[in-house]
C-alpha cells in the first residue's frame, strides 16, 4: 500500500478542494517551501495519485438534469464483447462513466440526459438494441452526495 506522509495528505486535501490554487498558496498553507511544494505535487502526479485537474460541471446547468444508473448484462461475455461495449458506450454523449462489475450484472453505466424520454430512447436505441445485451435495468438518481475529499486509507 502506498505511503503518504502528512505533507502529501494536506496537499491532496487542498488540491481536491480547489485545484486552481497557486503553488505559492499551497506552499503557504502547508508550511513548506514553494520548490518543495512543486516537487511534492509533481511526485503525486508521477506516482499516479493525482490523475489530472478538471472542472466539476453542474449537469443541470448544461441541459442534462436527469441522471440514471443502467445495469447491463452481456452474453456471450468475451474480452472482445466487453471492450466493444465499453468503447461504444463511451462514444455516447449521454455516458458519464462505464464500470465493469462483478455479480449479476456486467456493467453499471452512469448517464445524464435532458429528460426521461431521452433516457428511454438511449436505453432502447443504444443499449437493449445490441445483440450482446441480454438484460438492462435502470434506476433514476434522485440525489448524489459525495465527500469533498478522498484521502488515503490508513
Amino acid at each position: 500500500m502506498p505511503q503518504f506522509d502528512e505533507v502529501d495528505r494536506r496537499l491532496l486535501d487542498l488540491l481536491q478542494k480547489d485545484a486552481r490554487q497557486s503553488n505559492k498558496e499551497l506552499a503557504d498553507v502547508v508550511g513548506i517551501a514553494q520548490s518543495t511544494c512543486l516537487e511534492r505535487v509533481r511526485a503525486l502526479r508521477a506516482r499516479g495519485v493525482v490523475l489530472g485537474y478538471r472542472a466539476d460541471v453542474d449537469l443541470a446547468a448544461v441541459g442534462r438534469p436527469i441522471q440514471a444508473f443502467l445495469m447491463v448484462r452481456l452474453a456471450p461475455k468475451t474480452t472482445n464483447s466487453v471492450r466493444a461495449f465499453q468503447r461504444d458506450m463511451l462514444k455516447r454523449p449521454e455516458t458519464l462513466s462505464v464500470s465493469t462489475v462483478t455479480g449479476a450484472d456486467d456493467f453499471v453505466l452512469r448517464v445524464a440526459v435532458p429528460d426521461v424520454l431521452h433516457l428511454r430512447d438511449f436505453i432502447l436505441d443504444h443499449v437493449t438494441s445490441r445483440k450482446d445485451v441480454v438484460d438492462a435495468r435502470s434506476s433514476i438518481v434522485y440525489e448524489t452526495v459525495r465527500p469533498p475529499v478522498i484521502m488515503p486509507m490508513g
